[in-house]
């Protein structure tokens, strides 16, 4: 899907006008929409206690708790957001600031989620029930989701956008070309809830 959309634009790169080539860069580019650069697997373990204490001081039993997750995500620019200014051509030489990369895609998809029942362990009168596993899941994607920005994600996908955006300008004539990134968050921030006991 994404070779088609730069077929398109490469044909429309070079069938501009020499006036409006600028203008008619950024509308196609933008009717591209959000180009996905970079996918990767976040592999992450899952730990939890669950204590029972007599008269809340002393502990009395543990339940112990291990599962395994993991959550794709897909990185790369949205071109929507391509303003007119961001394009500055002259002769074979280009310029582009291009949007800030950003996660355009995050799924923790449950069938992934797979109990270790070698670790875990419920004990005597306690053990760890529905509630407990849906709060420990849900803190581990946000945590996922903290780290994200800190797993050298965003570096490789502007390499690879980088490059891919080169080799197309380079086709179409471009000698001196000049690729940027925007400033912008790298991923939305989510607040999950859950009830505490």
């Amino acid at each position: 899907m994404k070779y088609v959309a730069y077929i398109v634009l490469a044909i429309t790169l070079f069938a501009c006008n020499k006036e409006d080539k600028r203008h008619l860069v950024v509308s196609k580019i933008q009717s591209v929409n959000k180009l996905v650069t970079c996918e990767a697997v976040v592999d992450k373990v899952i730990l939890g206690t669950k204590e029972k204490r007599l008269l809340g001081l002393i502990t009395v039993n543990e339940a112990r708790f291990l599962a395994y997750s993991e959550a794709i995500v897909k990185t790369g620019i949205d071109l929507n957001k391509l303003k007119p200014e961001d394009v500055k051509i002259e002769g074979k030489r280009i310029e582009l600031k291009l949007p800030a990369v950003e996660v355009l895609d995050f799924s923790y998809p449950f069938e992934k989620y797979r109990i270790d029942y070698s670790i875990t362990k419920d004990a005597f009168l306690n053990s760890m029930d529905i509630m407990d596993h849906e709060r420990l899941y849900q803190e581990a994607e946000l945590d996922i989701r903290k780290q994200l920005p800190y797993l050298g994600i965003r570096s490789t996908t502007e390499t690879k956008t980088r490059l891919m955006v080169t080799g197309m300008l380079r086709n179409l004539g471009y000698e001196e070309i000049y690729i940027s990134f925007g400033e912008g968050e790298f991923i939305t921030p989510v607040n999950l809830k859950y009830e505490k006991d």
